[in-house]
């Protein structure tokens, strides 16, 4: 009877130990620190995002890969976090795809304006066929490529006066991302653009170094802009990614089931990011209103206006970036769009 017992006892845990292939003793993962860096606070989406993605990377490698978060741009701007990638002395992060295009140019057709009309039609973009090979082309650049989290629809928010027409940017000296077709399309508008990084952007608003900036509203909240911000203007002009990446040289140090774990884990934070800014975007608009901000949105002819305005813009960086990958992305657009 015992032998019996036994036996079966055998059985179940050989069972036990084929089926449960997700465990990390049964498969080739070793323990690991990694640092992950990104330019919000800690109370951000990004924040949120960032915690929720160590827990996956714990959960998922059965407690073996332990990774160490690090907010408010401590381990640098998101240029500086990419060199540490490209170098190995950092292994992961999340970043605006901005900068990326001084490494990948194609990526600078995110800061089109006017492309996307809902958070629907970028998720099909960034996820299919054409956000896909994007990613792909950072892998000779040093960096990998893992997936898009959301960091949304773009605003305006300024020191001076409501934005109600185009005409009411001319002066105004707004910070814009480092990277040439948003300088090119708010200068068209008629505001004195200046690019600088995120890391030094209250600063620069509170010591009226500049006037303005344009980011999405979870951002205008979270890194409290409505302190120094009296006006926001919702122009919803550009929606950005972020994108998640790893280091190459730390990333092929890892093993394929390393790799699997970092993957998948990726994976459900953007799931997760996306649903959470999504809700906090609403909540956001409350906070911003109670804190009393100025909120105005353009009409839909202003809205017009504008986009006619930035179109010799548009249409010199569409050669710039090339015309068949500007010609996929609105097909891509129009698709989901349906």
């Amino acid at each position: 009877m015992f032998k019996q017992f036994k036996a079966s006892v055998l059985v179940v845990a050989a069972f036990t130990a084929c089926t449960l292939t997700g465990a990390a003793w049964a498969q080739d993962i070793k323990p690991r620190l990694i640092r992950f860096g990104y330019g919000l606070n800690d109370d951000s989406v990004q924040g949120r995002a960032a915690r929720h993605l160590a827990q996956e990377v714990e959960k998922l490698s059965g407690g073996k890969m332990k990774m160490k978060t690090f907010g408010s741009a401590s381990l640098g701007s998101d240029e500086q976090m990419q060199g540490a990638l490209v170098g190995g002395a950092q292994e992961m992060m999340v970043g605006s795809t901005a900068p990326l295009a001084g490494m990948v140019k194609d990526f600078g057709i995110f800061d089109l304006p006017f492309l996307f009309e809902s958070e629907k039609e970028a998720d099909a973009v960034l996820d299919g066929q054409l956000g896909t090979r994007l990613l792909g082309k950072l892998e000779p650049k040093g960096l990998v490529g893992l997936v898009y989290w959301e960091n949304g629809f773009r605003n305006m928010t300024n020191s001076k006066k409501p934005i109600v027409r185009a005409e009411d940017m001319q002066g105004i000296k707004l910070r814009v991302m480092q990277n040439q077709i948003a300088l090119g399309v708010f200068n068209q508008l008629g505001a004195n653009a200046v690019p600088m990084p995120f890391s030094e952007l209250f600063t620069a608003l509170e010591t009226r170094t500049v006037d303005g900036q344009e980011n999405p509203v979870t951002t205008i909240q979270s890194s409290k802009f409505y302190e120094v911000q009296p006006y926001l203007t919702l122009t919803r002009h550009v929606y950005t990614p972020w994108v998640v990446m790893a280091s190459k040289k730390w990333w092929d140090t890892l093993t394929p089931d390393e790799q699997k774990v970092i993957r998948q884990a990726a994976a459900n934070s953007r799931d997760f990011e996306r649903k959470d800014s999504r809700a906090d975007s609403t909540k956001a608009m409350g906070v911003l209103e109670k804190e009393g901000m100025k909120i105005n949105t353009p009409s839909a002819e202003e809205i017009a206006r504008m986009r006619e305005k930035v179109k010799p813009v548009v249409d010199k960086y569409t050669q710039e970036l090339g015309p068949d990958l500007v010609r996929e992305l609105n097909d891509e657009i129009k698709k989901a769009r349906g």
